[in-house]
């Protein structure tokens, strides 16, 4: 076989390797929206059927007419918003000032400080529910969103923090010490040159935190107690029952749940690629 030929033989296998690996993670998003829109014989049917050979409306309509456990759908997707965007916010904040303070100052325990972040990642969600859910009853945030918006934050920070101070330690400091050359004090070097530049990073860590808060479930079923308060992976407990499960209306149910999802990550993913050339620009 001739080097031309391996070269094609082998940019082909990848290729192939990566179109399974596609199929594989989206498979289960397709039979999801496809299964909402499915009559209930060809959902219990022991027949494979790829596609919706009758195409129903019944469980999205029944799903937001009759609501979850006799409360509209919007209140659980208005309190999964609350709750991700709240995590985001304060989330931001917070690691993107803690990066720029490990990345660009030395100081004593920094370096035990980077390996508990890591430490703190290793840690299952499920080893923390009672020392979170007794510093939250402390604070009297229990049974409240702004409760579960903190833990959130305590669990996301870790990651952003790591992710970030590796786009701080990117950015040159001769181009801040040229800003307060010029007269910029250190809040404008902050604003105007650092900020435009890790952008892209702290875009990266919003979608983690995103994902992580909307899908949450363990804490918001341990730090809410009222029904109105509850967030859409609660809300689809409901539908589990011991007499049987409502599989269209889970299926209906996680679609709906999962268009705000891809909505925020085509959103923000058209900012990232406007700060990542806004970023090389200015360096």
């Amino acid at each position: 076989m001739t080097p031309l030929a391996r070269r094609r033989l082998g940019k082909a296998t990848l290729n192939a390797l990566g179109v399974l690996v596609f199929a594989m993670a989206t498979f289960p998003v397709y039979w999801m929206v496809s299964t909402a829109f499915k009559t209930n014989d060809q959902i219990f049917t022991t027949d494979f059927i790829p596609f919706p050979t009758q195409f129903t409306l019944e469980h999205v309509q029944r799903v937001l007419s009759e609501g979850v456990a006799g409360h509209s759908i919007w209140l659980y997707l208005r309190n999964s918003a609350i709750v991700a965007l709240g995590t985001i916010v304060i989330g931001a904040v917070f690691a993107l000032l803690s990066a720029t303070a490990v990345a660009r100052f030395r100081f004593k325990g920094r370096t035990p400080f980077l390996a508990l972040l890591l430490i703190v990642q290793m840690i299952p969600a499920e080893a923390l529910v009672i020392p979170l859910f007794l510093s939250v009853k402390r604070l009297g945030l229990y049974d409240q969103l702004l409760g579960l918006i903190v833990t959130q934050v305590a669990l996301t920070l870790p990651f952003g923090i790591w992710m970030l101070r590796t786009f701080v330690a990117a950015v040159p400091k001769s181009l801040e010490e040229a800003a307060w050359i010029d007269g910029a004090g250190r809040f404008t070097t902050f604003w105007k040159v650092l900020f435009p530049l890790v952008a892209p990073g702290l875009v990266a860590t919003s979608i983690f935190s995103f994902i992580t808060a909307w899908n949450e479930l363990i804490m918001s079923l341990y730090l809410i107690s009222d029904p109105t308060k509850y967030t859409m992976p609660v809300a689809l407990q409901y539908f589990f029952g011991q007499k049987g499960t409502d599989w269209g209306a889970i299926m209906a149910t996680s679609t709906m749940m999962t268009i705000p999802v891809v909505v925020f990550f085509v959103v923000v993913q058209r900012r990232m690629v406007t700060g990542l050339v806004a970023g090389a620009v200015k360096g």
